[in-house]
């Protein structure tokens, strides 16, 4: 395992699918703060990165009063 899956896996919630932990370290994605530069329209992009996923890391940003971008 890389270091920046080692980094998403580290922030992100374990219910997102190891998939979705590999897609979102390819394109960069290891922190709730680069998710707001993201749309969910584009995460949906990544191969790995399903609506579940998008549903869970909406509800994570939501707790932490963040959200994708344009939302």
């Amino acid at each position: 395992m890389n270091d920046s899956n080692t980094a998403a896996a580290g922030e992100f919630p374990p219910a997102i699918s190891k998939p979705a932990m590999r897609a979102l370290a390819g394109a960069g994605i290891s922190s709730y703060g680069q998710l707001t530069a993201a749309t969910a329209a584009h995460l949906l992009q990544l191969h790995g990165v399903g609506p579940k996923a998008v549903r869970i890391l909406r509800a994570e940003l939501a707790a932490r009063g963040l959200a994708f971008d344009g939302e």
